[in-house]
């Protein structure tokens, strides 16, 4: 069966202001969407990335150049990832419909993964 990525994108301001108590209602929902994902036996991996930038690597001229990112000016970055399984694109989105990403004002980037 196909496996899909999807890839969590966010604002990073969009939790500044958000107590600690309302985090983890946030956190909850995620928890129980990818409980839910793991019972339909449809989830094969899924991770929240660490709240700094990362580092983004080029190669130019024969060097290779880490500089850190993603861009300041980036509106969104990408916060997590699940790995799920499904038939097509259609049932990939279908599945994500009630992420709680989409909740909090995010984005999901829908990839099928290419079996190499």
């Amino acid at each position: 069966m196909p496996k899909y990525m999807l890839l969590l994108h966010d604002n990073p301001k969009a939790f500044a202001n958000v107590s600690p108590e309302a985090m983890q209602k946030v956190v909850e929902k995620y928890i129980a969407w990818g409980k839910k994902l793991r019972e339909a036996g449809v989830m094969r991996a899924g991770d929240k990335l660490t709240d700094e930038p990362g580092r983004v690597m080029r190669r130019k001229d024969g060097q290779v150049h880490v500089t850190d990112g993603p861009y300041s000016e980036s509106k969104e970055l990408l916060g997590g990832y699940y790995m799920i399984e499904a038939d097509t694109y259609d049932k990939a989105v279908e599945l994500a419909r009630d992420c709680p990403q989409l909740e909090f004002g995010g984005t999901i980037e829908v990839r099928q993964v290419d079996v190499m």
